[in-house]
């Protein structure tokens, strides 16, 4: 038996070993079997390396491989407090949320529990859209997958090529699965506003298929070219405003609106979640930096306001930064910014 066809054996072998789906299986051995006759053909090579290609792609899209939900309410309530401050409107939807699909577990109402509106978190930026996605991610002990909409044209990148050309791949919903090896990741579509205005017709179409739950079941990407059910993947959207998403898209989200930062709010975010990671981050031993209190209206202002809080992480990282190489100069063991001195260390 020549190279060739011992190839096209051992891919027959690792499909009949794969677990995929009894009909898919069945398609790729009979174009393996096709394969076969074309060993002393010229054109065996390029049609081997694509069905290998292919082969390599169905295997590890975890078809029947999905994690177990954490649904205690109490567990994830002390995972939105301690990565987020405030949000209590938003924090007691996600809770809802989560008691609607722990109810309907519990009746065994498996397959229904992805029927609730997809969340969509509206704001404007720096306001915790994305990190809160983060968050319910590790509230529900799921994988997390996050697909940037901003800039995005073509609707062929969550949707994947056909084979038919040299270069064709997935599209970015079948990367997802094959990342998180679970059939049942977190995917946030985020910033679903910001496409090309020349794709935002054809991509808000793939949207509605991937949000709708009857149609999402049998998700077709053009290189896989077989159903793929993503009725229990949990799709979260974001966006900074709903006028550039279309009405039928609008029709299968719930918008939650992420409100704007308050002075005192950001103070509070500064001081007790910002500023002790940006000092483990940089390896400052506790106790070296010291804040005065009336100094953070300063910190929190520095170039006027700002409806979220990335302008304050900058500042506060920045300032660390100064203070860490003040530390390896010698120029100090411990540092106290007072109202005195503040703009020496604020980033200018």
């Amino acid at each position: 038996m020549d190279t060739a066809a011992q190839e096209v054996i051992s891919l027959s072998e690792q499909v009949k070993e794969a677990s995929l789906p009894e009909k898919l299986t069945e398609s790729v051995l009979v174009r393996l079997e096709q394969l076969s006759k074309l060993t002393n053909s010229p054109t065996f090579l390029p049609e081997f390396d694509r069905i290998n290609r292919y082969i390599s792609w169905i295997r590890t899209i975890p078809w029947n491989k999905k994690t177990q939900d954490n649904l205690d309410l109490v567990n994830a309530k002390k995972i939105l407090d301690k990565n987020h401050y405030g949000l209590g409107e938003v924090k007691d939807r996600i809770l809802e949320y989560m008691s609607v699909m722990k109810l309907k577990q519990e009746k065994g109402e498996g397959a229904d529990i992805m029927r609730a509106p997809i969340l969509c978190f509206v704001g404007l930026v720096g306001t915790g859209k994305t990190t809160i996605a983060f968050s319910i991610a590790e509230a529900f002990g799921r994988a997390f997958f996050r697909i940037p909409f901003g800039g995005m044209g073509d609707p062929l990148d969550l949707r994947g090529q056909s084979r038919m050309y040299a270069e064709a791949e997935p599209g970015k919903i079948i990367k997802a699965l094959r990342t998180t090896q679970t059939k049942n990741p977190v995917i946030l579509l985020d910033e679903i506003d910001r496409v090309t205005d020349s794709g935002r017709a054809s991509i808000m179409g793939v949207l509605i298929e991937l949000l709708d739950p009857e149609q999402n079941h049998e998700f077709i990407d053009h290189y896989i070219d077989y159903p793929v059910d993503l009725s229990e993947v949990l799709f979260i959207t974001t966006a900074n405003n709903t006028t550039n998403i279309s009405t039928a898209v609008l029709d299968r989200i719930e918008p939650i609106a992420m409100p704007s930062y308050s002075d005192s709010e950001k103070i509070t975010i500064g001081t007790s979640y910002i500023f002790p990671k940006a000092i483990k981050d940089a390896g400052i031993p506790e106790g070296v930096l010291l804040i005065d209190q009336e100094v953070w209206a300063n910190i929190v202002r520095p170039l006027g306001y700002d409806a979220g809080i990335r302008t304050l992480e900058r500042t506060i990282e920045g300032i660390v930064r100064k203070v860490a190489r003040m530390i390896v100069e010698g120029k100090g063991q411990t540092f106290r910014i007072t109202n005195q001195n503040v703009r020496e260390f604020i980033p200018q």
